[in-house]
């Protein structure tokens, strides 16, 4: 890789942990910004807006990069210019793209029980078990520490989640029961789930996601899923069994319930089974 023309983008990168950024965001937005640097192969501060753009056409149309990545692209770009060089930002100039507007892929109450059923390593089985019956992010479960299952109140510690935020989630009666058996096996040391013979050390990213789709194809489930599809299931599920949604958006640790309804379209409510309020009144 060739080296970067100045350390401008150390200087990004401070920034973002004077403003409390994630560790992964920082990353994120410095890879951005280094092949922004890489595609011009002149400093930072030099290149203009409409330069910017040109960037970000070329990568969107011979990258073929996601509306995220062309989002993560922007937002370093401001930091940079807003944060860092002092520079008026201008909003109407770079406009963000629209985002797609796709359901999530969601599983039903057989499917989940199947995968789960159909593992027999327990530790995997304890990992998709609380996976989905917590709504925890794949971050989430990697970073859980094992003082953070709270047994006593039925409830899990989620830890600086995503933008790093505390909250509490429920703990599944049968989830804690796995937990207990691959405790016992497995003795991890610090974290929750712990990979084999690396005590006190996290699960990789890739290694979870290969967990549940390696234990969706054992059950034979077809669908293109990944471990976050069973946070989408639990909140679907959570609403077909008649759960207000903004308890909902308080367990999955959405910032607005905007976020939370999109579950409200996959969703299978029967709406035979609803009752009117005005028949349980006695007016005739």
């Amino acid at each position: 890789m060739k080296k970067r023309h100045s350390n401008i983008i150390e200087r990004v990168a401070r920034e973002m942990q004077l403003q409390n950024y994630s560790q992964k965001s920082i990353e994120s937005y410095t890879a951005c910004l280094n092949k922004l640097e890489l595609f011009f192969n002149k400093p930072l501060t030099s290149v203009s807006i409409d330069e910017f753009k040109d960037f970000l056409y070329y990568r969107l149309k011979n990258d073929n990069i996601s509306v995220s990545t062309l989002n993560q692209s922007i937002s370093s770009f401001k930091i940079l210019r807003q944060s860092v060089l002092g520079l008026k930002w201008e909003p109407f100039r770079i406009r963000r793209p629209r985002r797609e507007k796709k359901l999530p892929e969601v599983l039903s109450h057989r499917e989940v029980e199947i995968i789960i059923s159909h593992t027999e390593n327990i530790k995997h089985k304890a990992i998709l078990s609380l996976a989905y019956s917590s709504g925890m992010r794949r971050e989430e479960v990697r970073n859980l520490l094992i003082t953070e299952i709270d047994s006593a109140q039925m409830r899990i510690k989620v830890r600086q989640g995503k933008g790093k935020k505390d909250r509490y989630t429920i703990l599944s009666q049968k989830a804690l029961e796995l937990l207990r058996t691959y405790y016992k096996q497995y003795r991890p040391e610090k974290y929750m789930f712990e990979p084999d013979g690396k005590k006190g050390r996290r699960y990789g990213s890739g290694t979870l996601n290969k967990i549940v789709k390696n234990a969706a194809e054992r059950a034979g489930i077809r669908k293109n899923i990944s471990f976050h599809t069973l946070r989408h299931s639990f909140a679907t599920h959570l609403l077909e069994k008649g759960i207000n949604i903004m308890i909902i958006k308080k367990l999955m640790g959405h910032n607005s319930v905007k976020t939370t309804s999109i579950y409200l379209h996959v969703a299978n409510i029967d709406s035979a089974k609803i009752v009117s309020p005005l028949d349980d009144m006695s007016i005739l």
